[in-house]
């Protein structure tokens, strides 16, 4: 039996130390001043649209920029809804530490295609299918998309293969542009290789190209990759290829 009393209070004891410790941990100096500013810009491998001075900037010109002023007067919120205002930044997060600095981290929009049309079109589409404006600063090889390029076709069928190729490694590779005729049927201009890739629709996309990389493996591997000049892939089950002039 005292035993078991002598284990209760020691359990007891313990529990309220963990409790003080923790409260005393977590307590703000009062007073506290904010003495840095962290910022994280993510997707920089993609574009460098958003920079750690050009973020400074904007809080500097709302006069919210956080270093120096009081912890208890800085709102979290406040800095994420104006960052969050830029059109080439996708997200915000911003919180405290308990040391007295206050952390940012911005996502940028992620690109996916460059469009350049004959209509006089020239934007960039994000990973959400939303327009970017020409003047980004994007540093990612993205394919350009020429040609017959309506806004509506790329933001509705072209956004899609956008997707498809961000998340295809061999084939962001791969292609080079997207070329759109006028009957809205698609070619592309692959990077390796002297030949055309002609999809016809897009429909069925991912399948028609499952069969251009199992071509490469088994046919141009072989005959080499400048023997033919165009490679169709329009229908199903059958890949027509255009011998290229001598």
């Amino acid at each position: 039996m005292l035993k078991r009393i002598l284990l209760l209070i020691v359990l007891l004891l313990i529990s309220t130390y963990l409790v003080v410790a923790i409260t005393a941990f977590n307590r703000k100096p009062a007073g506290q001043v904010c003495h840095d500013m962290e910022l994280v810009i993510q997707d920089t491998a993609y574009a460098s649209f958003i920079t750690k001075k050009e973020v400074t900037g904007i809080l500097e010109k709302k006069d919210i920029l956080p270093i120096g002023k009081p912890m208890d007067h800085i709102r979290s919120k406040t800095l994420e809804k104006e960052l969050a205002q830029h059109p080439l930044i996708d997200e915000v997060e911003c919180y405290k530490t308990p040391s007295g600095k206050i952390c940012v981290e911005v996502s940028q929009r992620v690109p996916i295609l460059r469009v350049m049309s004959t209509n006089g079109e020239n934007y960039y589409l994000d990973n959400k299918g939303e327009v970017m404006p020409p003047n980004a600063k994007c540093i990612a090889h993205l394919a350009i998309v020429t040609g017959k390029a309506e806004k509506s076709f790329t933001m509705r069928y072209l956004y899609k293969f956008g997707v498809f190729l961000q998340n295809n490694k061999f084939w962001n590779a791969q292609i080079e542009q997207i070329h759109v005729l006028p009957d809205r049927n698609v070619e592309l201009v692959p990077r390796v290789g002297n030949h055309i890739i002609y999809l016809g629709k897009l429909d069925d996309f991912e399948h028609k190209l499952d069969r251009v990389k199992t071509f490469y493996e088994k046919g141009l591997n072989k005959v080499g990759w400048n023997k033919y000049s165009r490679i169709n892939v329009e229908f199903s089950n059958q890949i027509i290829c255009t011998k290229r002039k001598e």
